[in-house]
């Protein structure tokens, strides 16, 4: 028979794991308490160069789909269809759960970035909320990427 119920389980590990527990938890509320937001990439002069911008609005119509309009004509750029574009969607009520907490509008558009380091970044100037696309994958980037390179669609 194994003699393993009669030894106490080793002290240092238990220690080690309940200091690393309690930083964590020390770090978080410190993060929370100040503020303080994680940086996606470290800030230098090549990661803030700007190849592309493009103000956008999202509006809900009545059937589901969004509809997506350039923020200085409110000219029609895209037209997702109803259940589909799910990254987006969900972003974008991050977006719309901030600006409700905020009591801003809908009006306001996002600003969609093209960074010369390759990010892909969506930002809400009225919020300061910004969201690095990039982070979630090449795919789900790429979605907002066509929205910056298309041009006005038909209505």
């Amino acid at each position: 028979m194994s003699d393993l119920a009669q030894r106490p389980f080793p002290r240092g590990p238990l220690f080690g794991a309940a200091a690393l527990l309690a930083f964590v938890l020390i770090a978080v509320g410190v993060a929370r308490v100040t503020g303080t937001t994680p940086a996606a990439t470290p800030s230098g002069a090549a990661s803030e160069t700007v190849v592309a911008a493009r103000d956008l609005r999202f509006v809900d119509r009545a059937d589901g789909a969004v509809v997506v309009q350039a923020g200085e004509d409110d000219s029609v750029v895209a037209v997702l269809p109803p259940g589909t574009n799910g990254f987006v969607r969900g972003t974008l009520r991050g977006f719309a759960r901030d600006r409700k907490r905020q009591d801003v509008g809908v009006e306001p558009p996002f600003r969609l970035t093209q960074w010369a380091d390759g990010r892909l970044s969506l930002a809400d100037a009225t919020t300061g909320r910004q969201v690095e696309l990039t982070a979630f994958g090449a795919t789900n980037a790429e979605v907002f990427a066509k929205l910056l390179q298309r041009r006005d669609a038909a209505r």
